[in-house]
């Protein structure tokens, strides 16, 4: 694995990849690494020749409450995770070198971006564009992985392609859970061992919700009180929001189809936790 941290390098070293005709695959990242990260590696070595990961700690996506300074940083560890998993090509830029010295123009989201996530953490996908958008014009990748646990930043992502007409596939994978279905996330290593089993009412409230979908309920206001109802009967679990949302805008929606996105986000502790589920056809 090969490791850069200024874009004039790894734009030379790119380039002559595609001389020798290789198609380039992104998994952006704030570093941490865990198994979801990994599985977006497994899926862009198949996907493409050559795999590029980014980590970097991005400022601002991260409002002034936030905890930027807090966030879990341990590069040599994800050194050696991507280069055990394939990764070809490592980018670690600085802030500096992302944002220099008078930078100052930036990707806004738009309305899309006001709900859910975007009401919660105001200017939060602002900063997510912003930095997405210049990955994709220094990697220039031909597809990018995302993962499914951040939905609403895919739906963004994939709007912001769409818009401003960026040549490149992007493909969504599967959340990754731990065995008791805790979704994998960086921000996990906050949680206490009392906290860590409180957590379980994301994935489980989502699991009761998808139930019922099965079971063939379709009202939205019925699922959502499913979820509410889960969240209230666990300890310590003060939720955020309960989202049942239009998969291309995020508009909650009054009866649920497939494809319909159930999101949540809750506080366990001093941790803030998000998930989803796709409610789908193969299910119904």
């Amino acid at each position: 694995m090969d490791e850069y941290s200024t874009i004039a390098a790894l734009r030379a070293r790119l380039a002559a990849e595609r001389q020798a005709g290789k198609t380039i695959g992104l998994v952006p990242t704030m570093g941490f690494l865990h198994d979801g990260h990994l599985a977006l590696v497994d899926d862009m070595r198949a996907a493409s020749d050559v795999v590029v990961m980014s980590i970097f700690v991005n400022p601002l996506q991260f409002g002034p409450n936030e905890d930027l300074s807090r966030y879990p940083r341990n590069i040599e560890r994800d050194r050696g995770l991507a280069a055990s998993r394939g990764v070809e090509i490592l980018f670690v830029p600085t802030v500096e070198e992302m944002y220099p010295a008078g930078a100052e123009c930036r990707v806004v989201a738009g309305a899309t971006a006001s709900r859910w996530e975007g009401a919660q953490r105001p200017g939060h996908f602002d900063g997510v564009l912003t930095v997405v958008a210049k990955l994709f014009n220094i990697v220039q990748p031909d597809v990018a992985g995302f993962g499914q646990k951040d939905i609403e930043q895919f739906t963004l992502i994939r709007k912001m392609v769409r818009d401003l007409d960026m040549p490149l596939a992007l493909r969504l994978l599967p959340t990754v859970r731990e065995a008791d279905g805790l979704a994998l996330s960086s921000r996990n290593v906050y949680l206490t061992p009392d906290a860590r089993v409180q957590a379980l009412a994301l994935s489980r409230a989502l699991r009761e919700v998808a139930g019922q979908w099965e079971a063939g309920e379709r009202d939205a206001d019925i699922l959502r009180g499913v979820v509410a109802a889960a969240f209230a009967a666990a300890d310590g679990v003060v939720p955020d929001y309960i989202a049942i949302a239009d998969p291309d805008t995020l508009v909650p929606v009054t009866r649920a189809i497939p494809g319909t996105i159930v999101a949540v986000a809750a506080r366990v502790g001093s941790t803030r936790l998000i998930d989803n589920v796709i409610l789908t056809e193969e299910c119904a």
